[in-house]
């Protein structure tokens, strides 16, 4: 029955609004209907005024319509009644009798009345609120989105709130429009109304004089009895739900509390308003007025004031004591340092002259930029970037801008907000031109004004703007950087992501052989020298059939790279050909020799004489490389990390490749031999 209940009574009660529009029903069933009218309508009423927010009550459209319905099917049934039988029931004549009385004229004017309050008034009002709502709701939903989206790119909101919220605007601007069409239907139903009124009256005098041979005064009489009554019963709903209509609509501005608390809050928040309203009031009792009520109504208010203002007066001492309270226990609270401790993954911070460029309206287009980065960083290396927080800092110079990982400065630049950078192209010889660097890459560059932009471009110059060379810089630092950002949580967040595709490995790998901080060790240490974890499955399955004779990170690491050799490699292609430098058996031999295994890991003591010629070497090999062609070296796996970590702070981008990551039909060109 409940199911039935839950599923089935909105068709079946629409259902039974249709077939009353054409089948005959006695009167004490329309008499249920008339009353069953009245309380729905009533409660529609009452609830617009206990929601918290509009989208609490977001079936009002669709309710509003089927109301409608079933109010135009009460009325084609009350004057189906009317007129073939003059009893339409004890509800309507009821209702009839209490407003005409002994006074049939007297009955029409207020019925007339209700009609004009119900139409021009609140019917009218509500479709224009409506209309209004639902154009500046659409107009701002950009505006929210965007809101939304900054917040999310600065961390503030997670990923869940601000879907949420996004729905949110949408649900909203969805029922302002539907509110806007449904408005149209109480207009019309409004209207429909006083026609059938019009007719009943008519057709009644017509029938009671005709057919019922009845004078013209007992006609009037009982035909305008039961008219007014039928009006009464369908127009006092609808006028109960324009009045909800228009309760709803002019809500927009009130979140989580409802109609009786705001109208309380704010018509109290002022005492000496109700001074001023018990003034008047007093004033009116002198000019004549028989001063009981007056002067009782002013009392009320005067007492009113006072006790209101007393109360505030109060909170405010309260707060103030609060204040100081915290103030003093505030050093003596070990809790209040909980706040210091940890940092953003990631933060930009920015100078007082940068901030138009990332706050507000204009700064849309660079968060933006952020949240595509994200993306791009995500779906080139396989680690889910966490929220770029962005903030300004007094600190910075007036155009700087400083990147954070983890806390640590690792970035600091700066841009010219009002100009271009044109990199490339040589001397430009563009007047007011100021000579910088590429803060990504280091190369000469120049900031130029807008109006030279095109002029650089013909010269052969790469034009971007200020923001872009933020963005650049940011994605550049996050790309060196990923192997520090990424750590357990991120790490079991890829693997949950995993689970769901490939259970298997998941389950044989952790936590039997091993852990998730060795995992998240393992994938560090591939992020570091740029290789992408994307796939993943591939990795843990490398590790799981490593890890069965070691826990040693460097050869996990290795197999990791020996499984996803071929996109290692790929990358480092130039023309489907591998141009590379190789070490010599000799150098080889050194390095291998040179390896120092200890509790605390293993580690290179090479000596420094030979490390120099080493790299003297590498750079005279590095010459015969063709131009374009990334750097590489190959060389055995058991050397290959060892040399790698040698190697790094000499050339960052110096990729050190083994043998086991070159599959079989990549083409491999030697360009030298590295020797000592």
């Amino acid at each position: 029955m409940r199911t039935l209940l839950r599923e089935g009574f909105v068709p079946v009660a629409a259902i039974i609004a249709v077939l009353m529009l054409v089948i005959p029903v006695p009167p004490w069933v329309l008499d249920f209907f008339l009353l069953v009218n009245i309380a729905l309508s009533v409660t529609v009423l009452v609830s617009t005024m206990f929601i918290d927010q509009v989208l609490d009550l977001s079936v009002f459209p669709s309710l509003l319509l089927l109301t409608t319905l079933f109010r135009l099917a009460l009325e084609v049934t009350a004057t189906r009644l009317i007129l073939l039988e003059g009893d339409p029931g004890a509800v309507i004549e009821t209702f009839g009798r209490l407003v005409v009385g002994n006074n049939v004229v007297v009955g029409i004017i207020i019925f007339i009345i209700l009609i004009v309050i119900q139409f021009l008034v609140i019917t009218r009002g509500a479709e224009r609120v409506s209309e209004v709502a639902a154009r500046f709701t659409l107009d701002a939903m950009p505006g929210k989105q965007m809101a939304v989206d900054a917040e999310l790119n600065a961390g503030l909101i997670k990923e869940d709130e601000a879907r949420r919220r996004r729905q949110d605007i949408e649900r909203e601007a969805d029922f302002y429009g539907a509110m806007d069409g449904a408005s149209k239907f109480v207009r019309g139903d409004a209207i429909a109304g006083i026609v059938i009124v019009l007719i009943n009256i008519i057709g009644g005098l017509i029938i009671g004089l005709v057919e019922r041979h009845m004078s013209l005064g007992a006609a009037a009489s009982t035909y305008t009895i039961l008219t007014v009554g039928e009006g009464l019963t369908t127009q006092i709903p609808a006028l109960l739900l324009s009045t909800s209509t228009g309760i709803l609509v002019t809500r927009s501005g009130a979140t989580g509390s409802t109609l009786n608390r705001d109208v309380l809050a704010q018509l109290t928040a002022l005492p000496r308003v109700l001074y001023i309203v018990a003034v008047v009031l007093g004033l009116l009792a002198i000019l004549g007025i028989p001063p009981l009520i007056p002067l009782l109504l002013g009392a009320a208010s005067f007492y009113l004031a006072w006790r209101l203002d007393q109360a505030q007066k109060k909170e405010k001492a309260a707060q103030e004591e609060k204040k100081r309270v915290d103030s003093e226990n505030q050093k003596n609270r070990p809790e209040s340092a909980l706040s210091l401790i940890g940092s953003d993954p990631i933060e930009l911070e920015v100078g007082v002259g940068l901030v138009p460029l990332v706050g507000g309206q204009a700064g849309r287009d660079l968060r933006d930029r952020i949240a595509a980065l994200r993306r791009q960083i995500t779906a080139e290396l396989g680690l889910v970037v966490p929220p770029i927080r962005v903030r300004d800092n007094l600190e910075l110079g007036l155009n700087q801008y400083r990147i954070r990982i983890r806390g640590a400065e690792v970035a600091l630049a700066e841009v010219r907000p009002d100009r271009f950078l044109a990199m490339g192209g040589g001397d430009l010889g563009i007047e007011n031109a100021v000579p910088t660097q590429d803060p990504v890459f280091g190369v000469p560059a120049f900031w130029i004004r807008e109006d030279s932009r095109q002029r650089a471009e013909m010269a052969g110059a790469t034009v971007i703007d200020p923001g872009s060379v933020m963005v650049t810089h940011l994605a550049e630092v996050i790309r060196r950087h990923a192997w520090e950002i990424i750590g357990r949580q991120d790490v079991k967040l890829l693997i949950d992501h995993v689970r769901t595709t490939h259970p298997v490995v998941v389950q044989e790998l952790i936590p039997d052989l091993l852990s998730l901080g060795e995992v998240q060790r393992v994938l560090s240490n591939l992020l570091r020298e740029r290789v992408s974890i994307r796939d993943l499955p591939t990795i843990l399955e490398a590790l799981a059939d490593r890890a069965r004779t070691t826990h040693d990170i460097d050869v996990l690491t290795e197999a990791a790279r020996q499984a996803v050799g071929r996109q290692i490699t790929r990358r480092l292609m130039r023309q489907g050909v591998l141009h590379a430098l190789v070490l010599s058996p000799e150098v080889e031999a050194e390095i291998r020799n040179a390896i120092e295994h200890t509790d605390q890991g293993n580690y290179l003591n090479l000596d420094p004489a030979k490390a120099q010629r080493l790299f003297q070497s590498i750079r005279d090999s590095l010459k015969n490389l063709p131009e374009g062609a990334p750097p590489t070296i190959i060389t055995s796996p058991v050397v290959r990390m060892y040399l790698k970590r040698l190697t790094e702070r000499m050339w960052r981008d110096l990729a050190v490749l083994s043998y086991a990551e070159l599959a079989s039909d990549i083409a491999v060109k030697t360009v030298g031999v590295v020797s000592i």
